[in-house]
Parts: structure tokens; C-alpha cells; sequence
């Protein structure tokens, strides 16, 4: 039964509501990793969490529930299991503000979203994503989970109708609306012209021709996370340069391997997004692999092996000029362009993207090397060989989840700046011939050269 006291900060350590505003706490509920009790979205903030903060970003995306678990994790859903658990299972503080519960480990402190949050949104069950036209599969009752057959059914009722169901797909074919994942039998990868889903329900329902659509629901399918069951004996170095996609390729191997990555340094800002293993100790070995950007002999032979991911350098100084200057999701204003700064950073982080590659191929015991431009073009397939090289043995399922999530939270928001071309013709004379000096390096170490687009004509 559902509490309708006034609750705005959750539910206190002494059960107690909190003063403004109203909210329903439902109870509390038991959850587990593989299957989760919330399957519509995760968040974290390790640090600063709050029940508001978790209701609005639930409600931001039209969820029913917003649940808290461990003090810092917010799930979001729109389902819930019937029973709940004793209340007092319930029991820890969140991070981000004292005396309110934000449930356990394990166990979900869950809250309905306010109906007025809810109304005023109401509008995002409509912000269904267009994947493409695409052949249906040959077994439509094996490969979609859930359907809906309504005369003249609309994008927006099949995506509110799958969002509820808690799917990441909606599939328009002719009257008919189906709920899906992506899954080996569907895989979206291959997509038919757009003209075919354009023409009469009718025809459309007879040559097998549907509509794909990506609702707000995130697939969480690939969210459980963990550190290794025992230590690592393979210590493995997720290297590169900074600004050659880092952060970007440990949420891939996470979702992917469902354990936790390490670092080198300690970055709160990745920590509070929840990569946990950011406060671990980078020599404890309860990670699947450690990022590092050092290239000295010394830092390199410490690993038994590495991942060596590079990327164009003119798109890696650009992105860690952007950080350095406005931290992992802002852009350096038109000032730091302009100044001496810029002109100084390229001449010494160009021969350091050089040297470390170098540095890499000389003194690595076991490298694969992969491509940034290759992940981002080719993700299923070069995300197969960093699993592998991992020893880590993962599903189809899991891949095409991790295809369907690719983003994670490290995307740069807000316009891009228009700037004019920030490099200047020495500038490129210079970061071209390191080019130059880094292909022939991995040609002689038996490795495919640079992606022809960044090689100089």
C-alpha cells in the first residue's frame, strides 16, 4: 500500500516525511543485479544524491517510480513487484542529504513520481528517436515481446504504450505496435530504405516492412556493474593519450563485461557518474582493466598487458583542450582559442601523442591495439576483440545492449562553438609528420596502420 503523507526529501532515518511538497513512498523493495526490480533507467551521483534529485530525473524521462538504493543510485520505472520488504531494510543515509533513507544494499527505497512532475512532462513519452525502416524478423512472436494492434496507432501511442512496458523499442508495422530490444534476430544494423515504410499500412503490413523507433526507456539490460569476484591475475592498462575517448571505451567495456574499470588517478567528477572504480586503488586488481595515460618505460611494464587506444590527434588536442578548459562535458570559449595558450598546448601535447604510442609499442608485453575511429564506425565488432583480449566471455544480447546504450553520460552537451580551423599551417606541418612517424611505428610492430583518414596525402 502506497503512503500518501507529504514527502519532498524522502522518507528520514526516523520515518518521518520530509516538510515540503508532496510525494508518495511506496516501501521498500529488494533488488538485485541480473534483474532488476526498476527497469527503466539508471543514474548515479555518488556524492551529492537525493530523493528530489532522483524523482526529477525519473520524471524528466515520464517514470512512474523513482527508486534509491545504497545511498547514491537512482533506478526509475514504471512497474513494481507486488510484495515489498520490511521498511527497516531500508536503512541508509543518502549521500547528499542527512536524515533522509535512500534505501541499501540491495534494497530500494522507492517513491511514486508526483503527478504534477508527471503532467508537466507529459510531453516526453513523445520524444521517440526515428532507428530506422527495417525488415521484420522471421518469427515476429519469438523476437518482440509485448504488442498492440489500435486502428490508426500513432509513433507517439506505440512509444508511451512500450514505455510503460519498460522497452527500449517501439515497432510500427502497419496497425500493429510491438515492443522489443535489440536482439541477435533484430539487430538494427540492417537498415532498409526509408521510402519502403512510407508507403499504405496495408502494403506496409504485407511486404514486412516496419518502423523502428527508440523510446525514452533506457535498456538495462548491460547496467549491473561489480568488481572482480577474486583478483586479477592479468593486471590489463586501458592506455592512451587524453582526449582519445578513454572514458568513452571503459563505459563500453563495463556494460560490456559488467565489471567495474580502474584508474590511474582518481577524477570525482567520473567517481560521482558511477564508475566506482575510480576510488579504487588502481594496484587492487578488483578491476577489469586500469586506465592510464603515462608512457614512461617504467609506468608501462607494471602491466602485463594493455589496450592501446589511439585516436587522430587533431580530434584528441581539440577534446583535451575542450577538458582542460571546461571540464569533461564543455567547450573551451572563443578567449582560450585565441590566447598563447593554444599555440603552447599543441606544440607540447602533439609530440607527446606521438611518443606515447611509441612508447606503447616499445615496452608493451601484450598490446591490442584499437582504433577510436574504429570503435565509433565498427562498435559490435571491435568491442567483441577488447572482451576477448580481456578473457571475458559475453552474450550477444549484452553487445547489442551496449550498441543501444553507446553514449553513456560523457558526451559533450550544449552547441559545439563555431570556431574557424584551430590549427594553423605550422601547426599542421608539425602534428603531420608525428602522423607520419606513428604509422610507420605500428607497421613495423606487425600492426595495421593508422585509419587512412587521419594519414597525411
Amino acid at each position: 500500500t502506497e503512503s500518501t503523507q507529504p514527502v519532498s526529501k524522502g522518507m528520514s532515518l526516523g520515518g518521518q516525511g520530509g516538510r515540503e511538497g508532496w510525494s508518495t513512498y511506496v516501501g521498500c523493495f529488494s533488488d538485485n543485479g541480473q534483474e532488476r526490480t526498476l527497469k527503466g533507467a539508471v543514474f548515479y551521483d555518488l556524492r551529492k544524491m537525493t530523493v528530489s534529485h532522483c524523482q526529477d530525473a525519473c520524471a524528466e524521462r515520464s517514470y512512474v517510480y523513482a527508486g534509491l538504493e545504497a545511498g547514491a543510485e537512482c533506478y526509475c520505472g514504471n512497474r513494481l513487484p507486488a510484495m515489498s520488504v520490511r521498511p527497516e531494510e531500508c536503512n541508509l543515509e543518502c549521500k547528499g542529504e542527512k536524515g533522509s533513507v535512500c534505501g541499501a544494499v540491495g534494497r530500494l527505497s522507492v517513491y511514486r513520481v508526483d503527478e504534477l512532475q508527471l503532467g508537466s512532462r507529459k510531453r516526453e513519452w513523445r520524444t521517440a528517436t526515428y532507428r530506422g525502416c527495417f525488415r521484420l524478423p522471421e518469427n515476429v512472436t519469438h523476437a518482440f515481446a509485448d504488442s498492440l494492434a489500435q486502428a490508426n496507432v500513432t509513433v507517439e501511442t506505440c512509444s508511451g504504450f512500450c514505455s510503460q512496458k519498460e522497452f527500449p523499442l517501439a515497432v510500427l508495422r502497419g496497425w500493429k505496435c510491438y515492443c522489443a530490444y535489440p536482439t541477435p534476430q533484430f539487430s538494427l544494423r540492417d537498415a532498409m530504405d526509408s521510402s519502403l515504410c512510407d508507403q499504405d499500412p496495408e502494403v506496409q503490413r504485407l511486404e514486412d516492412y516496419c518502423e523502428v523507433y527508440q523510446t525514452p526507456v533506457q535498456d538495462t539490460r548491460c547496467t549491473d556493474r561489480r568488481f572482480l569476484p577474486n583478483k586479477s591475475k592479468v593486471f590489463v592498462a586501458l592506455s592512451s593519450f587524453p582526449g582519445a575517448g578513454n572514458t568513452w571505451a571503459r563505459h563500453l567495456i563495463e556494460h560490456a563485461t559488467g565489471f567495474y574499470t580502474g584508474s590511474y588517478y582518481f577524477d570525482g567528477t567520473l567517481y560521482n557518474k558511477g564508475f566506482k572504480g575510480e576510488k579504487d586503488h588502481w594496484r587492487s586488481r578488483r578491476t577489469i582493466c586500469v586506465k592510464t595515460h603515462e608512457s614512461g618505460r617504467r609506468e608501462i611494464e607494471m602491466f602485463d598487458s594493455a589496450i592501446l587506444l589511439i585516436r587522430n590527434p587533431y580530434r584528441s588536442l581539440v577534446a583535451e583542450f575542450n577538458r582542460k578548459c571546461a571540464g569533461h562535458l564543455g567547450y573551451a570559449a572563443d578567449r582560450n582559442w585565441k590566447s598563447k595558450e593554444w599555440p603552447d598546448f599543441v606544440n607540447s601535447y602533439s609530440s607527446w601523442w606521438s611518443s606515447h604510442v611509441l612508447d606503447w609499442l616499445k615496452y608493451g608485453k601484450r598490446l591490442l591495439v584499437v582504433h577510436y575511429e574504429e570503435l565509433r564506425r565498427s562498435l559490435v565488432p571491435t568491442l567483441r576483440q577488447m572482451v576477448a583480449f580481456l578473457n571475458v566471455s559475453v552474450s550477444e544480447e549484452r553487445l547489442l545492449c551496449v550498441e543501444n546504450n553507446k553514449e553513456g553520460s560523457f558526451r559533450r552537451r550544449g552547441r559545439r562553438p563555431h570556431d574557424p580551423e584551430p590549427f594553423t599551417p605550422e601547426m599542421k606541418d608539425l602534428i603531420n609528420g608525428y602522423i607520419r612517424t606513428v604509422d610507420k611505428a605500428l607497421r613495423d610492430h606487425n600492426w595495421t596502420g593508422l585509419p587512412r583518414e587521419y594519414v597525411p596525402r
